[in-house]
């Protein structure tokens, strides 16, 4: 295969990626290639990925525990420490067991992979994140995907349907931070045979969770809860059935002990509610000052505040602008998007100033002029 070609291709077309190495601790302020930038890009949407408490605990847990678990969760990899924040998570979450994940999208693949036999059919939000996508493909149902959050589509899509099925949504859309409605898919599901997962990566931690009985619910513990790792937590009889058939989850090597410790730590912070009330603040002082500067941003009360511009050329110029002018923001393209719909996603976090919200709104609206 000519790769070059391709890559080649890739950048003509603007949809050429690359990595930028930030210099420093995860925070408002990175610094890359030796430029200090506001970051509003991140997903550690409250501040806590270098919370000195959390930094205190991990390190506690590297002392008792080491760094690596050595082994699989089914072998000899599974600690107090696993144990312990299984636990807290199912009593955070209100559900009577959790299983732990080294990732969320190993999670996602993880639940498909144990339902694989049990399922006829499976219908998707047209926004879902990838690893449900790509968690669909590999257990081999066709891709049924109902218009994004339309109840009505949702629901013709389930008359058509015969047998045992699974409805799959993100809880908050990674790409436009508007959230699923999670109770009337619920209606949904109690008029038919279906199960319901849903995916809140981007809002556990910053919204309570809305888990219907009998469902399947996974979020992830390195966005909001500053650390690393995934769960999935539900039934009791719905988790023991996961230890027994998820690929994923069988043969992996548990997370380290010692980041469960510093999550546990972190579960307590965010129970406290402090920097809750920041990030929703900064929230609130957002789409503000965006409508009184007359930027239209996309409809979200979340962390993750998309501007949609259209085309790859201009999201890339526009998140160049915003470099020079000190600003972090990643420029989103298509396939991460639909075709047409490239966008600065902008992500707001606990520690930003309303000072750095209001330079960069400004910024952005001098770009576009």
């Amino acid at each position: 295969m000519d790769f070059a070609k391709k890559l080649s291709s890739l950048k003509q077309s603007h949809l050429y990626r690359s990595r930028k190495i930030s210099e420093n601790a995860q925070n408002t302020q990175l610094i890359i290639n030796g430029q200090s930038l506001i970051n509003f890009c991140s997903n550690d949407y409250l501040s806590l990925a270098k919370h000195p408490k959390i930094k205190q605990a991990f390190k506690q847990g590297v002392d008792k525990f080491g760094v690596g678990a050595g082994a699989s969760h089914l072998i000899s990899g599974h600690t107090p420490a696993h144990q312990a924040l299984e636990e807290a998570l199912a009593d955070y979450t209100g559900q009577e067991k959790a299983l732990l994940f080294s990732t969320g999208y190993m999670a996602n693949i993880g639940v498909f992979s144990a339902l694989r036999d049990e399922l006829d059919w499976v219908l998707q939000d047209k926004l879902n994140h990838a690893s449900l996508i790509d968690a669909n493909h590999l257990i081999g149902l066709p891709l049924q995907r109902y218009l994004h959050n339309d109840m009505i589509a949702l629901e013709k899509k389930i008359a058509k349907q015969s047998g045992q099925g699974l409805i799959a949504t993100d809880t908050v859309f990674s790409m436009d931070g508007d959230r699923a409605d999670i109770k009337g898919i619920e209606k949904m599901v109690k008029k038919s045979s279906a199960l319901l997962m849903q995916d809140d990566a981007h809002g556990f931690g910053v919204f309570v969770p809305i888990i219907p009985q009998n469902s399947i619910y996974m979020a992830t513990l390195g966005k909001a809860a500053g650390t690393m790792g995934a769960f999935v937590a539900g039934d009791e009889d719905l988790i023991d059935f996961l230890i027994q058939k998820s690929r994923p989850y069988i043969y992996t090597t548990a997370i380290a002990p010692a980041l469960c410790v510093a999550t546990i730590k972190s579960l307590e912070l965010i129970k406290q509610g402090e920097q809750n009330a920041k990030l929703l603040s900064n929230i609130c002082y957002f789409q503000t000052l965006s409508k009184a500067l007359n930027l239209p941003m996309a409809n979200s009360n979340s962390a993750i505040q998309p501007y949609i511009v259209g085309s790859s050329k201009k999201a890339i110029h526009l998140s160049k602008e915003l470099l020079s002018a000190g600003f972090y923001v990643s420029a989103i393209r298509p396939p991460t998007v639909p075709k047409d719909t490239a966008r600065l996603r902008i992500t707001l976090s606990a520690e930003h100033t309303h000072d750095q919200i209001k330079h960069l709104l400004t910024q952005l609206k001098y770009a576009l002029q």
